[in-house]
């Protein structure tokens, strides 16, 4: 895993504005990956945006350990070069197990501002499909994202029967709340969800749960009708609400883009029930909607850094709620060290076991050739098998010892010892042996097997 790194920022230290300028419009990402990874000289590259995080995970493109990644891809997201210590500044690094155990927390909820909430993980799935789709992304990412979101999934069945907290929960809320202010009369008015995205949809599902009527917006009508079906509303292209805005006592927005998708025209055209202005939920990073023209229209907007603000009064609570899973992270992670660095000196060690055999062989057929050429065929047999058993044996205790040690040791130390610790081959024997030929394998008894098939 020392050939992975994570650049990224979210409102944890940076503000809500702060992560939009590094935000990729949603319909521009796939475009932008092929670029992304060139930029930072990567093998592997996956962009996840969401409305408070902007991350980067990347490879190595020659296996070697990743470094701090934070200039190239300053410059990779914003298009121009960082100032002198701008970069550091503004985001986060983290490389090799750091990088996993980084995954591992956000996928799992606990690095977002509503602790444990489960829409991280399907956007983290999105995020890989498209990284999939436009062939970014290859077998290392693909073990490790499909780890994290396996580690979301097993957090959700821990947490089973708990209902997991979100910031649609926080927006459904805020709606409800508002339209409680001042009862309307009958029926409360709809409410439009403009964009169709992991927050408005389990937004719109509280919602219909409550009795309240929805509009779904969407650029693509099509994706809007599909949702609309689900909460028994209506469905309007961005388009169509742009030129005749429905009814709504409340906009939930959480549609991608670099531009606010309602300027101040549109807010102005929006119609007020019983004479009251609709309430603005804005999830949009960048916003969606241009607080000063929202003001200038004398309506109430919620934007994301007072979602946040909502939400850190409950997060220690929730994270004390969620310390197993921070252990199951651990052992995880534990699990994963050590299944990767075996993988990655295995083929070294299957050699060094060769080795040891080769040696065996050589010196077992010496021998015959020499002091023990008077041996009958069963005899000769018989020492070629005990020789290569004890050569077997030999091999078991450095190959366990370099097994373990390429848990905690760097992959220079490793290629050092292989290195430096070539077994030569000495004796006659080893002369009728060229370089490219497979080594001569000595018979093996079935009570060796064990020992044999013990090693990689």
């Amino acid at each position: 895993m020392h050939q992975v790194g994570v650049v990224g920022l979210s409102y944890r230290h940076a503000g809500v504005d702060e992560v939009a300028r590094f935000s990729l419009p949603r319909a521009e990402v796939g475009a932008r990956l092929p670029l992304l990874r060139d930029g930072l000289g990567a093998g592997e590259v996956l962009y996840l945006g969401t409305c408070n995080r902007v991350e980067v995970l990347y490879t190595t493109a020659d296996g070697q350990p990743a470094t701090d990644a934070r200039r190239e891809v300053f410059r990779a997201l914003t298009g121009r070069e960082a100032q002198a210590g701008e970069a550091s500044r503004i985001l986060r690094a983290w490389t090799g197990e750091a990088a996993l155990e980084h995954l591992f927390r956000v996928a799992c909820g606990l690095d977002s501002a509503q602790a444990g909430e489960h829409e991280i993980a399907l956007q983290i799935r999105g995020a890989w499909e498209i990284s999939r789709a436009v062939q970014v992304c290859g077998p290392v990412l693909d073990r490790l994202v499909g780890e994290a979101l396996g580690m979301a999934r097993r957090v959700h069945r821990l947490e089973s029967g708990v209902r997991p907290p979100s910031l649609a929960d926080l927006a459904a809320d805020r709606v409800l709340a508002h339209f409680g202010t001042s009862p309307p009369r009958g029926s409360p008015p709809p409410v439009a969800l403009i964009g169709v995205s992991p927050m408005t949809r389990r937004c719109g599902l509280l919602l219909h749960r409550a009795g309240v009527p929805v509009v779904v917006v969407n650029r693509t009508l099509e994706v809007a009708g599909e949702f609309a079906q689900a909460v028994s509303g209506r469905a309007l292209s961005l388009e169509q609400y742009r030129a005749s805005p429905a009814e709504a006592g409340a906009l939930v927005l959480a549609a991608g883009g670099g531009e606010p998708i309602l300027d101040a025209a549109d807010l102005s055209r929006l119609p007020r029930p019983s004479g009251r202005a609709p309430l603005l939920i804005d999830f949009g990073v960048p916003p969606n909607v241009d607080p000063r023209a929202a003001r200038a229209a004398g309506l109430l907007r919620i934007g994301m850094n007072d979602m946040i603000e909502t939400a850190q009064e409950k997060r220690i609570a929730q994270l004390l709620r969620l310390a197993p899973v921070r252990a199951a992270i651990d052992e995880r992670l534990a699990h994963l060290r050590t299944d990767l660095a075996t993988r990655a000196v295995g083929r070294k060690l299957a050699d060094l076991r060769d080795s040891f055999e080769q040696i065996a062989a050589d010196e077992a057929e010496r021998a015959l050739a020499a002091e023990l050429r008077d041996l009958d065929a069963s005899q000769q047999e018989r020492l070629q098998r005990f020789a290569g058993a004890v050569a077997r044996r030999l091999a078991h205790l450095p190959l366990a010892g370099l097994r373990a040690a390429a848990e905690y040791a760097s992959a220079d130390a490793l290629d050092a010892f292989f290195r430096e610790a070539r077994l030569r081959r000495s004796g006659p024997a080893s002369s009728a042996h060229s370089p490219g030929t497979a080594p001569r394998r000595l018979p093996t008894h079935d009570q060796d097997r064990d020992v044999a098939d013990a090693e990689p």
